[in-house]
């Protein structure tokens, strides 16, 4: 969907990888009295995830126990869950993530937003076969159960995975759905917000960042400010969300990060499943964005705003490796 960033903050071992020693590791750091945090920390941190599936499977072989059970036992709140996050399938995460948000009490509308206004036409179908596994129920079904109105339109929009991802962009459609947008938006009392979710859902990259630049030019408005002033609540925190990755998904994320730690107390949730998704596709360009746009270096901020083993494991997954 967008421009591919790599730069992650956790990369695999490599050659020097050997689950059983790393298993061994996990043992002796929860054996006996007490346990040794900054082992665990480091074990996790310093493998990636498809090495943590395999340490996963040794250990079960050698112990005869699920790792993450023996953690439950050794550890306790912010950071079991963190660890727990780590530990699982990355290919399970986005589902888990989305089932979490909607299940419940209250539906976390701005996790919906970061995942499904971010991912690719392969991840959507992914989720979508995951979700169906883990759960028993179509990711759809789901999204409309919890969602209404315009908001829950453009979900659905993002969950069909239809956006076209072809490289040519064709300067004709790109005119009409500058001139379709200020249509259904700044020419009218009142938005058609329709015609925004139908730019927004199914445009690919480049052909939205077209649009974006000519309606500016056009019209001396950026889309940002349109949709702010066009349309208001989750519906224009999805639109903008879109907007926003398109543009520079680094900034995007960095910005979703800062939101989690501003203010009186921490979103931690939100902030580790951000930290955990992007931790090995993009978190050292969105560290570096962060920098650029915050004047603090993202670790910093992580261990100004967390405490404990929690804030340990937290900081040195965004410190680069």
């Amino acid at each position: 969907m967008a421009a591919s960033y790599r730069l992650g903050t956790v990369n695999a071992c490599g050659p020097n990888f050997n689950p059983e020693n790393a298993a061994n590791a996990f043992h002796k750091a929860m054996k006996g009295f007490g346990t040794d945090e900054k082992a665990i920390i480091k074990l996790l941190s310093g493998h990636c995830n498809g090495e943590r599936q395999e340490i996963k499977r040794i250990f079960k072989g050698m112990f005869g126990k699920d790792l993450e059970e023996e953690l439950k036992g050794e550890l306790s709140g912010h950071f079991l869950d963190l660890c727990l996050y780590l530990l699982m399938p990355a290919h399970h995460f986005d589902a888990w993530c989305l089932h979490k948000a909607m299940k419940g009490i209250g539906t976390k509308e701005i996790r919906l937003i970061e995942i499904l206004s971010t991912k690719s036409n392969s991840e959507i179908q992914r989720i979508k076969t995951d979700y169906k596994k883990l759960f028993g129920q179509e990711l759809e079904s789901a999204v409309v159960s919890e969602t209404s109105g315009d908001f829950r339109h453009i979900l659905v929009s993002l969950v069909q995975g239809n956006r076209n991802e072809e490289q040519y962009i064709d300067s004709n459609i790109v005119r009409q759905d500058v001139k379709d947008l200020y249509n259904a938006g700044e020419r009218i009392l009142g938005t058609d917000e329709s015609v925004f979710n139908k730019v927004l859902a199914l445009r690919g990259t480049g052909h939205l960042q077209e649009v974006f630049k000519l309606y500016r030019e056009e019209h001396q408005r950026d889309i940002e400010a349109v949709i702010s002033s066009e349309t208001s609540g989750d519906t224009k925190e999805a639109y903008l969300a879109i907007v926003k990755f398109i543009k520079d998904p680094p900034r995007y994320f960095a910005e979703c990060l800062y939101k989690c730690m501003e203010g009186v107390g921490t979103k931690d949730d939100r902030l580790m499943q951000l930290v955990v998704d992007r931790s090995e596709i993009d978190l050292k360009d969105i560290g570096d964005k962060y920098m650029e746009m915050y004047k603090t270096a993202l670790p910093t901020a992580v261990a100004d705003d967390t405490s404990g083993d929690y804030r340990n494991l937290l900081v040195s997954l965004t410190n680069p490796k």
